[in-house]
Order: structure tokens, then sequence, then C-alpha cells
């Protein structure tokens, strides 16, 4: 426990110097500090003063346009049928056939295209989403760049305006009027992203907002459409596994999040997709806007990357950090998790390979924890040594009920047992309650992680994707297997013993199967390691002592 401890505490001293020195070193040049802070001076001057527009009078085009914003991180594309983004393409991110990854899911067709309005008026809200808009510029345009949408006529007036720069931020201010009264409307990510092709990626979808320290995260279980959650809110928005669409309100009191809900039929094998082999899954949306008046606020479309979320200010959070970072789920072990991965990227930036990161992770992270577990693994051969005399102790008092005081005695005795054999009972758990924490932070970090999406080594393609020729789950029950046989277990059965050898390494086959296989080369170089680490203290003369006993105990089973 001190070894932990200690190690623990190296990670969290170590914290500020990874955070000081990795970002500048490691992020890509698009993707920098300096390249993703919002120009707030040049979002301030762009963006007008919003301002209610008048009805009566009649304001819209004559035909279909469309209007492209670009920077170096994205090309957006706006048609003034509604005022709507048709494509929302991020330059430096791939899809599955290597084209630059276009985040308007294929559902918007369907059930809304980014930046529509959401009214409570069904027939109103079809209305403003279907009309023909007067834009401020159409054709090619370069941010930075103010883009404007209005329409009007005897009933209804609305006016969106744009604001671009160099960053993945945009400025956005809404406006709908109707009997000169101001409508309630949200700007809306309707339907989930582009990089969603299978039921896992679906499932993968959240609804989160967060304010001050807190932060939700809804599973789909617990979304239905067209509900209403009041805020505060910093931020609320729509996230998948590597992506979010987070609105940022300038008006956080007032703010308001609308959920949607929709279904669609995804290939059940998004590789070889055959028709009729589909199954039903839930593409989520959000809109979010002031409930009071014209909504104003910032958009972040983009990665869930740690080092640009970390650079993208926002100010009005009181009691976490002021910024981002919280659309990034670490989990349960995220105080491990956050660490390891800025130690894991600090090891690319040098070996230039995620998978040989792992690896060398990996070994460091086993060989730090050598000293314990040799001490840990005598404990449980010292522990097994004893098994048959504790077993005789239990059977001479079993006899008494737990509520007799001679049953005190039984437990004296195996405790003079212990003392003389040197024997600490719960020392062979140790090294799985320090190495657990690892295994599950690793498990969110993977999962977590944008910068493993499509990242090779050797015969694979994606290590935050499954090992496509499951060799590594393999070698997980391989090792397992070998280091099952390996072991000398003296107090058990031998016909327990030999069920456990082939049952335990299946199980745990069966669950690494489909995991990321940047978990799995976790999984199985660990185990290759505990594997000689066995192989090692079965040369002892205590591994030799406890195999003697068990062959001992099996022949004797046998007769």
């Amino acid at each position: 426990m001190l070894v932990f401890a200690l190690t623990f505490l190296v990670i969290i001293l170590f914290q500020p110097l990874m955070k000081k020195y990795l970002p500048q070193s490691t992020a890509p040049a698009p993707e920098t500090p300096a390249a993703a802070q919002p120009s707030t001076q040049a979002a301030t001057s762009l963006a007008p003063q919003v301002s209610i527009p008048a009805t009566g009078a009649s304001k819209q085009a004559a035909a279909e346009a469309e209007t492209v914003v670009e920077n170096n991180l994205y090309r957006v594309t706006f048609t003034n049928r509604g005022g709507l983004v048709k494509s929302w393409i991020l330059k430096t991110y791939l899809d599955e056939h290597g084209n630059p990854l276009e985040l308007v899911s294929k559902a918007a067709e369907n059930y809304g295209y980014p930046m529509s309005l959401w009214t409570y008026d069904e027939a109103q809200r079809n209305k403003i989403n279907s009309a023909l808009y007067v834009a401020s510029d159409s054709g090619k345009l370069n941010a930075p760049v103010l883009v404007t949408f209005e329409y009007s006529d005897a009933d209804v007036s609305v006016r969106k305006t744009f604001s671009f720069d160099h960053t993945y931020l945009v400025h956005l201010e809404t406006s709908v009027v109707s009997k000169q009264s101001q409508v309630t409307a949200f700007p809306m990510w309707p339907a989930g992203f582009g990089d969603q092709s299978s039921p896992s990626s679906y499932a993968a979808s959240r609804i989160e907002h967060q304010y001050n320290d807190k932060t939700e995260r809804l599973d789909i279980k617990k979304i239905s459409g067209g509900a209403t959650l009041p805020g505060p809110f910093n931020w609320a928005g729509v996230v998948d596994q590597y992506f979010a669409a987070v609105f940022l309100p300038d008006d956080i009191q007032n703010a308001a999040l609308v959920t949607l809900r929709h279904q669609v039929d995804v290939p059940r094998d998004a590789r070889n997709p055959k028709p009729g082999e589909t199954i039903k899954a839930d593409v989520l949306g959000v809109g979010v806007g002031n409930l009071r008046g014209a909504s104003v606020e910032r958009l972040y479309v983009g990665p869930k990357s740690l080092g640009v979320l970390e650079s993208v200010p926002v100010p009005t959070l009181a009691g976490a950090p002021p910024d981002l970072r919280g659309l990034i789920n670490f989990g349960f072990f995220g105080v491990i998790a956050r660490p390891l991965f800025l130690w894991l990227k600090w090891t690319y930036g040098w070996i230039h390979n995620w998978g040989w990161a792992i690896v060398i992770q990996t070994l460091v992270i086993n060989l730090a924890l050598l000293p314990l577990r040799i001490s840990s693994m005598k404990s449980a051969l010292k522990m097994q040594k004893v098994a048959p005399q504790i077993k005789a102790i239990q059977e001479k008092y079993k006899k008494y009920s737990m509520r007799d005081p001679r049953k005190q005695e039984m437990n004296q005795e195996v405790s003079a047992l212990y003392k003389a054999e040197g024997v600490n009972p719960v020392g062979g758990c140790l090294p799985m309650v320090i190495q657990m924490p690892f295994l599950f932070a690793y498990y969110s970090m993977l999962g977590a992680a944008l910068d493993l999406r499509q990242a090779p080594w050797l015969w694979i393609r994606d290590l935050s994707s499954p090992d496509p020729w499951h060799l590594l789950p393999i070698g997980i029950i391989i090792t397992m297997l070998l280091t099952q046989r390996m072991t000398p277990q003296p107090g058990m059965d031998p016909s327990q013993q030999k069920m456990m050898t082939l049952m335990m390494p299946l199980m745990l086959g069966v669950i690494s199967w489909n995991l990321a296989a940047g978990l799995c080369l976790y999984w199985s170089e660990g185990n290759l390691i505990a594997l000689a680490q066995q192989s090692i203290m079965n040369r002892t003369s205590l591994g030799r002592e406890m195999r003697e006993i068990a062959l001992k105990r099996a022949r004797k089973k046998e007769k």
C-alpha cells in the first residue's frame, strides 16, 4: 500500500511538469493552443449587437444558394433554404475511407440540419427552417468573416448571424420575432455526427452539460425527444466518442436545453453492409438557447482532443478548470487516466508511434511494480503452503457455531500459524488491487483519447478499435493459460485447478475479444511480463517446494 501511495503521489506531482512542457511539443500545428485559442477581439468586432427584426415587410430570397466558409480547420457549407448547415467538414481528420471527415450525419436529411431552429410551435418551426433566407454573402469565403441570414413576412421575422475566426469556435446570434413578440427559438445540432456508422458508434452518443463543477452525461436511455432541461449551463451539447457540438451561452442563467432523439437503420456489420441486415440505432441531438429572448452564444464543433479543449476558455466556470476539458470522460479513475495519457503523449512525441508508446509505457509500469509483485507472489506461495494446515484447523472447529466463544480459538490458531510461517494473508491480492486501477484507467483513456483514433501499429490499423485478426486477445488467452499452469497451487483440489486453469483464460479472452486493440496490447504485454516473472519464481527454492507439494497432492488424489 505504501508503494501504491507513493506511485499515486508521483503521478499527481508530475502533472504540472507535463502540463507545462507537453502541449507545445506534441500538439499538431493546426490544433495547438495558440491555433485553437478563440480570437475574442475578432469575434467581438465581427458580431453586431442583437436587435429585434421588424415584422411586416417581406424579405426572402428568390432562389436557393450556398455559402461556403473555411479556414485551416474546417469547411462549412450553408444553404439559404432555412439558413442551415449542409456540410461541416473537418480538414485535419479522416473518415474510414481516408477522406476529410464530414460531421453532418446522413440522418440530418430526415431529422434536421445543424443551425436549424427549434420552436415549440411545430408549424412555425417547419416554416422558418424551410424558407428562403437572404444571405449577406454567397460563394466561397475565408475566415475571419461574418455571415448573416434574414427572412421576414407578415407573421414572422428571423435573423441568424455567424462569426467565424481561425479556431473551432463560432460566435452565433439568432432571433425570431412573431407579432412583435420574441419567440423562444434554440439553435440546434439535431442529428448526431457523420463519423457514426456502426451500432457501437451510435451507442457512444451522449448529451452532456456542465454548470461549474458539476458535469452531467445523459445516456441514451435517459433521453426523450423534445424534453426541455432548464439551466443554468456553462456549456451544453451532444457528443459521440471523439467529436462534439457544444453551445456556450453568454447568458448562462437563462439558458435551456432541448433534447432530441430519433432512430435510424444502420448495418449490423458496417464493414460489410448487406441489404436487409440492419439494426435500429438512436441518434441524438440538442437545441440550446435562451428562454427569455434572442440566443447569443458560442458554438464549438470539433474534436474531443485534450490539448484543443483545454485551450477553449469558458470564463463563466467556477470551481472547475475554465475550459472544455470536461467533455473528455476519463471515468472514475480519471485522476490516473489523464496523467497516463499525458505521459503516453510525451512518449509518442519521441517514438512517433502510439502502439510502441503503449509498449514502452506498459514495460515501465510493470518494472515499477516488479518488487511489489515478487513480494506478493512469495506471499501467495507461502499461503498455498500452509493451506492444508489451515484446512485442518477449520475441520477441528467446524462443529462449533459462529457465536460459540470457542470459535475465536480457531482464529487465534490461524493467526499464530500465519505468524510462524511469515505469511501475509492479503499479500497475494495486493498486486491485483494496484493493477486494476491502471487497467480501468487505460480502458477509459483509450476509449476517450482521440489521438489513438486510426493510430496504426504493426498489423493493427486503429488502436482504438478491436484487433482485426484478434491476435492480441488470443495472446491474452495463451499467456493466462501458461501462467495458470505454471503457478503451483498445492492448496487447491487438482480437478478444480484444471477447471480454473482453463476457465479463467477463456473468460478473459471473451471479455477482451472486442476491446480496443490498445488496451489488449497493454493487457497482453503485462501478462507476458507476469509469465516471465512466474517462470523465475518457479526456479527459486520456494517455488520448487510449492511444485513438489502440488505434485504430491495430485498423486494422492489419483490413488
